[in-house]
């Protein structure tokens, strides 16, 4: 299983178009909201209901953590106990911690991007705290993967693809979108 933390001021983009890949290429995504309730409301005021709510989701067979940016969202998603819990299960358990736009600075703060290669919104790279700075549009360093912003969230969705299933699949996939 796949979540993708949805907090209040959530980039939609980002979100909504990683699930869309995601669950296109088959692999299990549940959208969970962060805060009161199942509808939580993006950056740009567009409402979507997620599949659970934060106190629903449970760490048993998660695959990968998404943590979209935006903002407010990125300060609400380091603010949930929820949310910081499932972070560090991930790394402790060696499993994927995408995070895009504002939201790899929350894995900076936390200390796991400490010697990794990771990338960002521009002008939050310094809260990238110990990370080795890539200006690659999608950063891949083991099982961590990060994205510079909105027009990245094709690259991020098919990034996450081919690193949990298949290169193969992710072009396949990418070709059906008709991106150039």
């Amino acid at each position: 299983m796949i979540y993708v933390f949805l907090a209040p001021g959530f980039e939609e983009i980002e979100a909504l178009t990683t699930v869309d890949i995601l669950r296109r290429a088959g692999l299990e995504t549940a959208t969970v909201a962060v805060g009161s309730g199942a509808v939580v409301r993006g950056a740009h005021d567009i409402a979507v209901e997620a599949d659970l709510t934060e106190r629903e989701a449970v760490p048993d067979g998660l695959e990968a953590v998404v943590l979209p940016g935006g903002m407010p969202g990125t300060l609400h998603l380091e603010r949930s106990p929820t949310v910081q819990g499932f972070i560090r299960y991930a790394a402790e358990q060696e499993r994927y911690l995408c995070a895009i736009c504002a939201a790899p600075t929350i894995l900076g703060h936390l200390g796991l991007l400490e010697g990794k290669e990771a990338t960002c919104f521009p002008g939050c790279e310094a809260e990238l705290t110990g990370a080795r700075l890539s200006a690659e549009l999608v950063a891949v360093d083991g099982r961590l993967i990060t994205a510079r912003g909105p027009g990245a969230s094709i690259a991020f969705g098919l990034r996450i693809v081919s690193e949990m299933l298949s290169p193969e699949t992710a072009a396949a996939l990418e070709a059906s979108l008709q991106c150039r």
